[in-house]
């Protein structure tokens, strides 16, 4: 694994406008950023980060098992008892599932260590998907990548595929809040994706959705909602007013309530639970725990619920290096050990390994100079060259 310096496209900007990227360089700032790339071997790629990812897939599909009837698991993360026999049956059922993300450290040397699961509202797709492959196209055509250059990405037909396994008989609704650019901009591309595939996808605003007098979920203009896939978070949805009447519809949701289980860094203790010293996962507890004082001096505290690095608190030697701020300070918190310091000409990555279903997809690398990978940490993309 190298991180490689490279000569940009002259006319990137442009074409991040014209396959509407538009969130390429938010603010003016980079946040796609072309004049580097990270170099993976074949082995690296196949035997590290793929195999890594299916054993997580193994790991939290075992814990999730064991969650949905976990009352105390349940209590922790704050969810109503009203919706426990729900997500259970949503589990049982086996209620599809469509993405995830977890989020690894990794030095190419090393086996690479869970961070956490984003198994939820993951966002980085079109990016990690689409725009970096297009990157990878052009270099190998300017002469800068080798003919034989690849990468591990395969998201685009495996979304394709995965929306192809459901029935198109009825309307695919697809929702986010719109005032969000990243995220509007990820659920247009996944409806592309979705319409490939055969569906009929109807795009609304989550503020949008209404519910009739029978508790159905419908549109603006009254269709009832059978099916809806929403990048918005399930800790959010169940304390909203219309929260309480989600298992009483008959609505598919997409992600579905049993991802509420895997969806919380509250899986890391339960993780390092179920296979204490496995290779890919990182020493971790709740905070408060007696046991989380194995870790020592040197651990990262994360509230269970939080999003692009906020109140993330950084120790070393006891010494607080990094306090985050955010809203979610009131939070319970995990306690984890500090991943290896995995350092390349300054910048540090994480790289987002893709599922697809249960499938290893494909990665999405972003790096930032500081410890803790935020919204203004930028995406670099790879090639696999041996």
């Amino acid at each position: 694994m190298q991180r490689i310096a490279i000569a940009e496209r002259e006319n990137w900007k442009a074409l991040a406008d014209e396959y509407g990227f538009a969130y390429a360089m938010p603010d003016g700032q980079r946040y796609w950023d072309e004049r580097a790339y990270y170099r993976f071997t074949l082995r690296q790629i196949e035997d590290d980060i793929e195999e890594a990812t299916a054993e997580l897939v193994s790991l939290c599909g075992e814990w999730a098992g064991r969650a949905v009837r976990d009352e105390e698991y349940l209590k922790r993360l704050d969810i109503p008892s009203t919706y426990w026999d729900w997500i259970a049956k949503s589990w049982d059922r086996g209620d599809p599932s469509l993405y995830g993300r977890f989020d690894l450290v990794y030095d190419g040397k090393d086996p690479p260590k869970l961070l956490e699961f984003n198994a939820d509202t993951p966002t980085s797709l079109y990016e990690a998907s689409v725009f970096q492959w297009y990157w990878l196209e052009d270099r190998i055509k300017a002469g800068l990548l080798p003919q034989g250059a690849d990468q591990f990405n395969n998201l685009h037909d495996q979304l394709i595929a995965r929306f192809s396994a459901w029935p198109t008989g009825g309307l695919l609704h697809m929702t986010a809040f719109s005032e969000e650019l990243e995220d509007r901009k990820n659920v247009e591309y996944m409806a592309e994706c979705a319409g490939a595939a055969g569906h009929q996808v109807v795009l609304l605003d989550i503020a949008s959705i209404g519910l009739d007098r029978t508790g159905r979920f419908v549109d603006e203009e009254n269709r009832e909602i059978r099916t809806l896939f929403k990048l918005y978070p399930w800790e959010w949805l169940i304390h909203e007013e219309f929260g309480s009447a989600m298992p009483g519809s008959p609505t598919v949701w997409i992600e579905p309530p049993w991802k509420m289980l895997l969806s919380t860094k509250a899986i890391l203790p339960e993780l390092w639970k179920l296979a204490p010293g496995h290779p890919n996962l990182l020493e971790s507890y709740y905070e408060g725990d007696p046991a989380a004082s194995a870790i020592g001096r040197d651990h990262v505290a994360k509230p269970i619920f939080s999003r692009e690095g906020a109140n993330v608190e950084i120790r070393r030697d006891g010494v607080t290096l990094v306090a985050q701020e955010g809203p979610y300070d009131r939070l319970p918190r995990v306690i984890q050990a500090l991943a290896p310091d995995v350092v390349f000409d300054g910048m540090r990555p994480v790289i987002g390994s893709w599922i697809i279903d249960q499938d290893p997809a494909g990665i999405g690398i972003r790096e930032d100079a500081g410890l803790v990978t935020g919204n203004t940490s930028c995406f670099l993309p790879h090639a696999i060259v041996d």
